[in-house]
């Protein structure tokens, strides 16, 4: 379902809360024109609550040894969480200029978990895309998947059931038969709903939006914002 058909969802005052704290709920680096507006507080028993919203969001990182839409160690001390479409142009460009030197210079050494979270905004080839990059996630082929559905000039091919087996085929998935039957089936229609949910639950509108440890990066920032970002985390994990 798009993002254009949704219903509001409504979310905890705790978060509703950092949604308004944090600025999650003005993410609009991309957000489509038709996007609605979604529930920024609610009725609930959590209504009054005092935890710290920050550290709900930081607690969003679900640190599953398994996840294989995430790189990097479960028990890193910094958790960067990426909302991301792969129709997306900005999302692209931070996958091709920025992401790839965080991987080596953070992931590689163990101080940073990058986990995706996918959050299609764009239509119907946005969903199937992300429900490709699951079922290559399947077979171990989510990385190279997640390259070439971003390559320079990718997104304009579109994303219709062809093109993303030539996708999966380009990244090396092993069995394509069982890619197809992954792509279309209830568990990756179950792990994109729980992706969107998350997303829309915090207020995020707009991709590509972060999280790193809880707190908000918006758009396809500059490197020095995610360094910085990513150092005061580690800090912060340090102290703790």
């Amino acid at each position: 379902m798009s993002a254009s058909s949704r219903k509001p969802l409504l979310i905890s005052a705790g978060v509703a809360l950092a949604a308004a704290t944090l600025g999650l709920a003005s993410w609009q680096a991309t957000a489509p024109e038709d996007t609605p507006a979604r529930s920024s507080a609610a009725s609930s028993p959590e209504a009054g609550s005092t935890t710290d919203p920050a550290a709900q969001l930081k607690a969003l990182a679900r640190r599953e040894p398994g996840d294989k839409l995430a790189a990097g160690r479960a028990d890193a001390p910094v958790v960067l969480i990426e909302y991301s479409d792969f129709k997306c142009g900005y999302c692209g460009k931070f996958a091709r200029d920025t992401e790839p030197a965080l991987v080596k210079k953070y992931v590689e050494d163990g101080t940073l978990r990058i986990e995706w979270r996918n959050f299609p905004i764009f239509g119907a080839d946005s969903e199937a895309a992300a429900k490709a990059a699951w079922a290559a996630g399947q077979q171990g082929r989510f990385a190279p998947f997640h390259a070439a559905a971003y390559a320079e000039g990718a997104k304009e091919k579109g994303f219709g059931e062809e093109r993303l087996t030539e996708l999966a085929r380009e990244a090396g998935v092993p069995d394509l038969e069982r890619f197809k039957t992954d792509m279309a089936g209830e568990q990756a229609a179950a792990a994109l709903a729980k992706d969107q949910e998350e997303g829309y639950r915090i207020g995020v509108t707009s991709t590509p939006s972060f999280l790193v440890n809880g707190q908000p990066i918006a758009g396809a920032q500059p490197p020095a914002a995610f360094d910085a970002a990513i150092a005061e985390a580690k800090a912060q994990a340090a102290a703790k």
